[in-house]
């Protein structure tokens, strides 16, 4: 039999003399316009970003790769009035619309009820914590091609969910890195169901409502799997074992008070990072990106690219609320601070330029799928992926019940 053919979504290699694989490259308006913006044509008015017809200006804060210009990465749209909160200066980013205040309203009106309600996730004292969160916010921001509350609810108890876990087994209401690794498997049976003997069943069943996270994961999964198709919970199941790890290379490096070098703490932050969040972008949208499609080489570094440079983004925003911390708590700037020997305001600022690469990168590699499979669902995902860039940004920059800018400049 013949050879297979190359995918049209593997990168070849790289000609002679050409740039190294992987660096950023220039992302032509039409290109980096169709992820944003949509597919055009016959029969794509229904795949348009977003309810209210076109979405917000893409407009670069800060300069683009060599040989590109901002304007080159940002065609011409309307201007987006700025919300509260103040950026990162420097960093590159595209502005968004305000989120739709009707679905804000109601998807926190109903994530409280099923955190209060059905899975007992905090105790009254949290609740202004859990406000303060403004995950209705967050999630409609990230997903405005939702195509109902529904929808979003999805993708906001998952995050809730993932945040319990966060706080409770690693970091601000109880965390500990000892004994980390039998909580997460634990948890994780919650998501990734155990299949064992009929004597042993229910004792694990009984586990699940155990604490807060377990019941807040099982609870839902459950409503995830009822909506996804079964590659798709798979995928989600797959993307929280690699943010488990992650957690877990964190808290080994806690526990031996190891600084981990720059490309160690980058290598650990492609994994506990927000990649579970946009990778189920197509669910949310009520649509499928096929499992072939998603696994090609190329498009799993987009969504690897998104992941790191969103998380890099929360390093940035969380900066001054870590340090006020009791502990040292890694991120990015700390982490170049102390492997570089920087002062804190230049680590920091070489961290934003680390994020500014990776958005370029993101960029780059989304208009090469783009670009090789230019089909509906294909450059749905990808505008998905980037609105959730977005708008993971837009909460951070806004959220300031949670965070303020170090004075560094």
């Amino acid at each position: 039999m013949p050879e297979p053919g190359p995918s049209p979504l593997q990168p070849s290699p790289p000609p002679a003399g050409s740039p190294a694989a992987g660096a950023p490259r220039a992302v032509t308006p039409s290109v980096l316009d169709r992820i944003l913006r949509g597919p055009s044509g016959l029969g794509t008015a229904g795949l348009q970003l977003g309810l209210g017809g076109e979405p917000p200006a893409a407009t670069a804060t800060a300069p683009a790769p060599s040989g590109t210009t901002a304007t080159a990465l940002a065609p011409e749209r309307p201007a987006v009035p700025e919300a509260e909160g103040k950026a990162v200066p420097g960093l590159y980013h595209h502005p968004v619309a305000e989120p739709d205040p009707a679905r804000v309203e109601e998807v926190s009106r109903r994530i409280k009820a099923w955190a209060e309600d059905e899975v007992q996730l905090y105790p009254e004292e949290w609740e202004g914590e859990f406000d303060g969160f403004s995950v209705g916010r967050y999630m409609v921001a990230c997903h405005p091609d939702a195509p109902t509350v529904d929808h979003l609810m999805l993708a906001t108890r998952l995050m809730v969910a993932e945040n319990a876990v966060d706080d409770c087994y690693c970091e601000d209401h109880g965390g500990s890195p000892v004994g980390l690794g039998g909580r997460l498997l634990l948890a994780h049976t919650a998501l990734d169901p155990l299949h064992t003997t009929d004597e042993y069943a229910p004792g694990w069943l009984r586990s699940l409502g155990s604490d807060a996270p377990r019941r807040a994961y099982r609870s839902a999964m459950d409503y995830f799997v009822r909506q996804a198709t079964p590659s798709q919970a798979d995928r989600y199941r797959h993307d929280m074992a690699r943010l488990h790890l992650g957690y877990l290379a964190e808290a080994a490096w806690a526990q031996t008070d190891h600084v981990p070098e720059v490309w160690e703490y980058l290598a650990m932050r492609q994994f506990n990072n927000f990649r579970p969040c946009p990778t189920i972008t197509d669910t949310v949208g009520g649509y499928e990106l096929p499992a072939d499609l998603h696994a090609q080489p190329a498009m799993q570094r987009v969504i690897a690219l998104a992941g790191n440079a969103t998380t890099i983004v929360n390093d940035l925003y969380s900066y001054t609320k870590e340090l006020a911390g009791p502990d040292r708590h890694l991120n990015l700037p700390v982490v170049i601070a102390e492997r570089e020997g920087l002062s804190e305001r230049d680590a920091y600022l070489k961290a934003v330029e680390v994020h500014n690469d990776l958005m370029h990168a993101f960029e780059a590699a989304a208009a090469d799928v783009a670009a090789a499979l230019p089909v509906p669902n294909v450059v749905r995902f990808l505008r998905g992926v980037a609105a959730w860039v977005d708008g993971n940004h837009y909460w951070h920059r806004t959220n300031t019940y949670r965070y303020s800018l170090p004075d560094f400049w």
